[in-house]
């Protein structure tokens, strides 16, 4: 079934949809904790071109505001406040291990991050370098940004990225027509509040 969702107006203090606003919560609940975090790793049987890749990554989160976005109270309301996609600053380390124990530790600390999702953009990546001239890379996501259908698109798009930037330019994306902040505004009209 398709959501007739399309992209609409956005108020000035943009809600959360249900789906976050359970996830907000949880994290200001409990506190910070990796529980929700949505860990990805992707084994690169190349050298891989590392300015390249961290361009790309930096291409994703822009595209997609969800990546993007940090989720801030206003009079006891949480809110999502989307940062502007070309001063949001994006969190890749690029390190080396030499042994695979150290890739596993390396592997380990970013997959357990704990986001502060009131001042943090809800993504993290570590790019390892190995002897071996292999490379894992490690994406880490807050679930409340994405979920199991997200990971689809957004790993043909850092791929698409990669692609385009190891060629020298960057990525020939059409814009997209909505983002998740939209598909919010549509919960909130077609279900109201709570």
């Amino acid at each position: 079934m398709q959501i007739p969702v399309t992209a609409r107006p956005r108020p000035e203090q943009l809600p959360l949809s249900f789906a976050q606003r359970r996830l907000w919560f949880l994290h200001r609940f409990q506190g910070p904790s990796a529980t929700y975090n949505v860990p990805m790793r992707l084994r690169l049987h190349e050298t891989p071109d590392t300015d390249a890749l961290v361009s790309a990554i930096g291409d994703v989160v822009r595209r997609h505001e969800s990546l993007r976005t940090v989720f801030t109270e206003i009079d006891g309301t949480p809110v999502q406040q989307v940062l502007d996609a070309e001063t949001v600053s994006i969190p890749v380390d690029v390190l080396r291990a030499t042994v695979s124990a150290q890739l596993e530790t390396l592997v380990s600390q970013v997959a357990r991050y704990e986001f502060d999702l009131e001042t943090e953009i809800p993504i993290r990546a570590r790019i390892i370098n190995t002897d071996d001239d292999q490379c894992t890379l490690i994406l880490v996501v807050h679930h409340i940004a994405a979920d199991g259908w997200s990971l689809v698109p957004l790993m043909r798009d850092l791929s698409d990225a990669y692609t385009a930037r190891r060629n020298g330019h960057q990525p020939d994306w059409e814009p997209l027509t909505v983002q998740y902040a939209d598909y919010t505004l549509w919960q909130r009209d077609v279900l109201g509040t709570e």
